[in-house]
């Protein structure tokens, strides 16, 4: 079963303009999440999902020098973009991620992708962002590909359009088995995320706190260091959260 994580990307930001280009630690904060998902045991290949803007050329173009494909499609029906790119990528599973999660970490992710799969007679979609209880920043959403082709057939309002699974989650939630993956506590109160300002601030002290670069930090002792020094979480507490209607 050939697994493909699709991440979408744009440069356009109203709150944090071009975060996707923005330098961490010596390289764009894309190319430090793409790093991080290469890192998965579960996926067989990443795909950057970006549009036919001239303005997301250079996402494209990094692509290419991380060594991963690209596509680019519809800046405002991202649902089609990511149809198009899964089975550009001859995808059976689809793992969504989106181009602000410079922490995103790959044992996550792969858990998300393991519960899918295990699962799969009674589970159409797995993530951790229905019911949360991550560190935002660390969102995974798993999927058949024929799930997100469903969705495309049937999704027509403009939220459903672009915010690819808000069809599936909130509005028509009754037509598919959904499968919560959880944390053991619950640590849904930590942005790890990348919106505005403060939320780079965090990333950038993180990676240069914990040496991200060059050190492989497990999900679990990036956690117990942002609870020993709380200061940290007090940088972007109570950014900015979007919640699909």
């Amino acid at each position: 079963m050939r697994t493909v994580v699709i991440l979408q990307a744009r440069v356009a930001s109203t709150r944090l303009p071009g975060k996707v280009l923005i330098d961490v630690m010596g390289r764009p904060m894309l190319a430090r999440q793409i790093e991080r998902l290469l890192r998965s045991t579960k996926a067989d290949e990443i795909v950057v999902a970006t549009t036919d803007d001239e303005a997301d050329a250079p996402l494209a173009t990094l692509a290419d020098e991380c060594g991963v494909r690209w596509y680019r499609g519809d800046a405002d029906d991202v649902l089609r973009r990511y149809v198009n790119a899964a089975q550009e990528a001859a995808a059976d599973v689809v793992v969504r991620t989106t181009g602000d999660c410079p922490l995103i970490d790959p044992g996550v992710l792969d858990h998300v992708i393991e519960e899918l799969i295990t699962h799969h007679a009674a589970c159409d979609y797995a993530s951790n962002v229905i019911r949360r209880t991550y560190p935002r920043g660390l969102d995974s959403e798993a999927m058949f590909v024929d799930v997100l082709e469903r969705m495309d057939r049937l999704a027509t309002s403009k939220p459903a359009r672009e915010h690819v699974t808000v069809f599936l989650r909130s509005e028509r939630r009754e037509l598919f088995m959904t499968r919560d993956v959880c944390d053991t506590t619950d640590n849904s109160d930590l942005r790890w995320t990348v919106d505005d300002e403060r939320d780079l601030r965090l990333v950038r002290s993180l990676y240069e706190q914990l040496d991200l670069v060059h050190r492989r930090v497990s999900y679990h002792e990036l956690l117990a260091f942002v609870r020993q020094n709380p200061a940290l979480g007090q940088i972007n507490a109570g950014g900015y959260t979007w919640t699909p209607q």
